[in-house]
């Protein structure tokens, strides 16, 4: 006989969502308190310590909850063993579907390379923080939105109604975003879904990890657009975006026009040939 979790459904709601997202605010404001420079850009000095810490923070979160209830972290799709090779396939499909949008642009006359803005050394470096930056950032937003909370609200209501939750949550969350437009929310939506899909599919968390962390990355380092509304310092290419917010994403970056919406529901399609079966909940839970 199984024995039963520790407190309530809502006792441990309550504790996770604490730890995740209350606890890491003191620190997180303070960290960009502490290195605060230009406004409305990213840089590694502030973004990597601050977004560790929230990842330290959400995984604490989600371990003290998975004692509580008893479970192993491969029930909130989290398998170590499914973790390497996942995340390794989702950075591919992450930086191939991105760059659609771009190079698409490139086509229609709407996106221009100005310059090379780093080479060598401070190209390698900053490739490798940002990357840092964004696989940190990928871990806590997935494992937030997309781990105990998917598998919580799927018991409860089913795991289409339990995403849908989730996912306009994760749009709202991004609100705030500088230069956020209603294109880009969508698309935010639409992603957070895509992402509740991979999961679906793959029966694993990390193969949206992998994919979040390139999808940013590709849009903020490589090809050096804004990402919801940001640019970040020391980006690989120097770019110029034009044209209607609709089609460009105007403020919110590529991300945030048409284009993006278009690639990502082909990407959906293409993992679904890719991973026919559903995998998750897993069958152990």
């Amino acid at each position: 006989m199984s024995t039963p979790p520790r407190y309530g459904d809502r006792t441990r709601l309550l504790i996770f969502f604490v730890i995740a997202f209350v606890a890491p605010i003191p620190l997180d404001l303070g960290i960009h308190r502490l290195v605060a420079g230009e406004t409305g850009v990213l840089t590694v000095r502030a973004e990597l310590p601050a977004r560790t810490i929230v990842a330290a923070f959400v995984t604490l979160a989600t371990v003290v909850v998975a004692r509580l209830e008893r479970r192993s972290l491969a029930e909130y799709g989290m398998s170590r063993r499914l973790a390497g090779g996942r995340l390794s396939e989702g950075v591919v499909w992450g930086v191939l579907t991105l760059s659609v949008t771009p190079l698409a642009l490139a086509e229609t006359g709407h996106f221009r390379i100005v310059d090379v803005a780093l080479r060598g050394r401070a190209a390698l470096g900053y490739a490798l923080a940002w990357a840092t930056v964004f696989l940190a950032l990928a871990i806590a937003e997935e494992f937030a939105f997309r781990g105990y909370l998917l598998a919580f609200a799927a018991r409860a209501r089913g795991f289409w109604p339990a995403a849908a939750i989730l996912s306009f949550s994760f749009g709202i969350a991004h609100v705030w975003n500088p230069g956020e437009t209603v294109l880009g929310l969508l698309q935010v939506v639409e992603i957070a879904l895509f992402f509740c899909f991979t999961i679906r599919r793959t029966g694993t968390i990390w193969f949206a990890v992998g994919f979040h962390a390139a999808w940013d990355w590709a849009q903020s380092f490589l090809y050096g657009t804004p990402d919801s509304g940001l640019l970040s310092v020391g980006r690989w290419l120097d770019s110029v975006v034009e044209g209607p917010t609709w089609l460009t994403g105007g403020s919110a970056g590529p991300e945030g026009g048409v284009l993006a919406l278009a690639s990502i529901a082909l990407a959906a399609w293409l993992i679904s040939r890719r991973f026919p079966t559903v995998e998750y909940p897993p069958r152990t839970a």
